[in-house]
């Protein structure tokens, strides 16, 4: 029986959890658990250098190292606790490099599809093409007689 109230609790604590939005903001945003880890990582670079031996007083004024982590915590967690309280940003699916390929998969169907914008892109690329006509400056050759065969 107890193995049931354990479980049940548990599942009270999961349903409870996805209610939560500071959870669920927590699992969805990359960027606030990157702040939140740099807040840790600092926080407890600065309590092993406070840790040391030395009076804690006289880490905190003397230890250059110890204030600048201590001051990246800080930050960092300020950091953190705004972006628990800005509402979710919205991420936008593309943006520019979705318009420049759909732009150029436009340009492409356009090219193959209308023969008048295909040769101004040609002309364009290779130069205009020149009419070519040829005159022979030779007289043809005259047919030789039905009957002579040559010799």
């Amino acid at each position: 029986m107890a193995a049931k109230d354990r479980i049940s609790k548990a599942g009270e604590a999961a349903r409870a959890a996805q209610r939560n939005r500071y959870l669920q903001r927590l699992v969805e945003d990359e960027d606030l658990r990157g702040t939140l880890l740099t807040a840790y990582t600092a926080a407890r670079s600065a309590y092993g250098r406070m840790s040391n031996g030395k009076p804690a007083t006289q880490a905190l004024f003397e230890d250059r190292k110890l204030q600048r982590e201590l001051k990246e915590a800080a930050n960092a967690l300020r950091d953190a606790s705004s972006a628990l309280r800005e509402p979710p940003k919205r991420r936008r699916r593309g943006g520019r490099g979705r318009s420049l390929l759909l732009l150029a998969m436009a340009g492409l169907l356009a090219i193959a599809l209308s023969e008048g914008l295909r040769s101004k892109v040609l002309d364009l690329l290779f130069g205009a093409e020149e009419e070519f006509d040829y005159s022979s400056s030779t007289a043809p050759a005259e047919p030789a007689p039905a009957g002579a065969s040559a010799a």
